[in-house]
């Protein structure tokens, strides 16, 4: 593989990161993104020897040996079409998308019979160093050299292979992304239309709240169609999604009614499906992460002594609920889980492994009115993206992403820093 061509089409941030580190350990490497980006790029990897930058897919596609399409769910299958029929003779082609179903159709349909198909899927974002992180291979139409050689090529982003059909990658990133993506886009959904900057409100500084409001913000300085995609585009997400929004309004009418009854049975009985029972967790001994780590990372201050004040965490109660309703468990899918699902977990893991703190989210939910403003907003959301999902609107989401994006946009660079020390010293402290 002396003379292996390693082609990128598409350079956003995925790309670049692929760019960079692929090219960093000896692989020359032929890249494009669309043509008025030309110039942008060949002044970025100026220098850069082994990364030549071209005008378009044609031109990657002819000299490539490893072509990987890094380019959003949306528009792969148009990009496919136009470049595949200049894919190299004997060539490899693969895909990053994160909904597989759709990219494979269009490699099947637009790629010559000659060439073989490997996709690959790291399960995080450009932004996290891959090393140990998750990176699903999906050999759909290859020989066991051809496999070989993608897993060389990968091999230097130090990652954890896991081989899976397209089919079982699709089910596995619904159900580790779906709806952990839908509680963030929701709250900040919810903070944008009560006009609030949780940060600069005590009631969300310290553990728990930190990790929501970091995350967040996190997840919308990404571009949108990141996550829409897979929303959209996975039929197993779309479903995950709805049901999300119905456990979401079911918790919120019980906490309207105050019937702690009927809210706590109803809580309970989806922990014991999801967790397992006290005498018989699900869980290790071990929780997935240490909550008092949480209380390091906050981009808001408390007075000296304060204690944190005790929250309904709506969002948690209904992962849950929409897992047991599933019958999702989310422990069988964590050689596959992104870091932030890891964290998320976590997180859930806390509040419901800890019958104190469980019990008084649910005493808050029915007799504290304070979030009950935040939580309205929060419900309204999580059915306005449910519904926009369902539609199946890209430009929606779009413009319902974009408008809460512009709205905590002053803070990205600030969360950012304060986002990447969180993720990385709760992924050093986790187990595997």
């Amino acid at each position: 593989m002396e003379d292996f061509v390693v082609g990128l089409i598409g350079m956003g941030d995925m790309g670049k990161m692929y760019a960079q580190r692929l090219s960093a350990a000896g692989w020359k490497i032929m890249a494009c993104d669309t043509e008025e980006k030309y110039e942008a790029l060949r002044k970025e990897f100026d220098g850069n020897n082994d990364v030549q930058i071209c005008r378009n897919g044609h031109l990657v596609s002819r000299a490539s040996d490893y072509i990987i399409y890094s380019v959003e769910a949306a528009a792969i299958h148009n990009v496919i079409a136009q470049y595949g029929p200049s894919t190299k003779l004997g060539a490899i082609v693969g895909g990053q998308t994160s909904c597989k179903d759709p990219e494979i159709k269009a490699f099947e349909r637009h790629l010559p019979a000659d060439v073989d198909i490997v996709s690959c899927h790291s399960l995080h974002g450009p932004g996290v160093d891959p090393r140990n992180q998750p990176l699903v291979i999906i050999a759909h139409r290859a020989s066991p050299a051809s496999v070989a050689k993608v897993e060389m090529v990968l091999s230097v982003l130090g990652s954890k292979h896991v081989h899976l059909s397209a089919k079982e990658h699709d089910r596995i990133t619904a159900d580790t992304q779906a709806v952990t993506h839908a509680a963030f886009l929701s709250m900040g959904k919810a903070w944008h239309a009560n006009r609030q900057f949780p940060w600069e409100m005590t009631r969300y500084v310290g553990g728990v709240e930190n990790v929501k409001i970091n995350i967040m913000l996190r997840i919308y300085s990404q571009k949108w169609h990141v996550y829409a995609g897979l929303a959209i585009l996975n039929p197993e997400a779309r479903k995950q999604i709805s049901q999300y929004a119905r456990s979401v309004t079911a918790l919120y009418k019980l906490m309207l009614e105050g019937d702690l009854g009927a809210l706590r049975a109803r809580v309970l009985a989806a922990k014991e499906k999801v967790f397992g029972r006290d005498d018989a967790p699900l869980w290790d001994d071990q929780p997935l992460l240490n909550p008092d780590l949480l209380e390091r990372f906050s981009l808001g201050r408390k007075e000296p002594g304060e204690a944190p004040r005790a929250n309904n965490h709506l969002s948690l109660l209904a992962m849950v609920d929409c897992w047991a309703e599933l019958g999702i468990i989310p422990y069988n899918h964590m050689v596959c889980s992104t870091p932030l699902f890891r964290l998320w977990l976590g997180v859930t893991e806390h509040v419901f492994r800890s019958p104190g703190v469980l019990d008084e989210a649910l005493r808050v939910a029915v007799e504290d009115r304070t979030y009950r403003s935040d939580d309205l907003e929060f419900t309204f959301a999580a059915r306005g993206w449910a519904e926009c999902v369902s539609l199946g609107h890209f430009e929606t989401w779009k413009n319902r992403f974009e408008t809460t994006q512009e709205f905590f946009e002053p803070r990205f660079k600030d969360a950012t820093v304060v986002g990447n020390a969180m993720m990385k010293a709760v992924l050093e402290s986790t187990r595997n």
